[in-house]
């Protein structure tokens, strides 16, 4: 369905990140900048749930990171370096008790915004959800999961439409997070196959989609160990 890729664990974003203490790896500067842009809506969300409203949290969302980028965060928060998102947690943690003790507004970047993230659809994230008693750590670990799943989606699409064509993926995308085997032949009659190979296609559709996933997550972590506890770790927030 697609073709081979090399799934052994090569040099991740966060990795390159680490490594790179004084900007040593001309690599590591746009590493942080993708994990940026991967992970500002939990961010985001967090600061939503905490009370700031819609421009103060963009504010804030933007200076965080622009922080990073400056590398004058990185060093400060490397209990928790396994991982990115207990990284990301515990830095804004800091972050925000700096903000709130300086007691002013502060300009960052000039006035110039260096990230260009869509915070509209931040918003419509918080809208969409069922519950607002939830504490902003729980709420940054949901938005989390939707984001890193949502990407991991994203690549399955690509790829299936390329392979397969878009009637056919469309066709098999809601076996994807359901079992209704009763229905394949419906699918079956409707893009002219067996259902054998209805069956075949949401085999192999899910087992890619749990190695994107399993990709996506080893992007944000320093080693192959951590891999596995982030999985189960996203698993356990989907489930409640």
């Amino acid at each position: 369905m697609f073709g081979a890729e090399d799934h052994r664990f090569a040099t991740t974003r966060w990795t390159l990140v680490l490594a790179a203490g004084n900007r040593a790896n001309p690599q590591a500067p746009a590493a942080l900048n993708d994990l940026c842009g991967i992970y500002w809506p939990p961010i985001y969300a967090y600061l939503r749930r905490h009370g700031w409203d819609c421009r103060q949290a963009e504010d804030l969302t933007q200076g965080f990171f622009l922080k990073l980028v400056e590398r004058d965060g990185i060093g400060h928060a490397r209990a928790e370096r396994g991982k990115f998102r207990t990284f990301l947690l515990s830095a804004l943690k800091n972050y925000i008790a700096d903000e709130r003790a300086r007691e002013r507004a502060i300009k960052r970047g000039g006035g110039n915004r260096v990230f260009s993230f869509d915070f509209r659809e931040g918003e419509e994230w918080l809208v969409c959800e069922p519950s607002h008693d939830e504490s902003p750590e729980r709420i940054f670990d949901r938005r989390w999961a939707a984001t890193v799943i949502a990407r991991a989606l994203a690549r399955l699409e690509q790829g299936m439409t390329a392979s397969v064509g878009v009637e056919r993926f469309a066709a098999l995308r809601p076996f994807l997070s359901s079992g209704q085997p009763g229905a394949y032949a419906g699918v079956a009659r409707t893009l002219g196959i067996s259902e054998a190979a209805v069956r075949v296609g949401v085999h192999r559709m899910r087992r890619k989609f749990g190695e994107l996933l399993r990709a996506e997550v080893a992007q944000t972590v320093e080693s192959p160990a951590d891999i596995e506890d982030e999985l189960r770790h996203l698993q356990r927030i989907v489930r409640t």
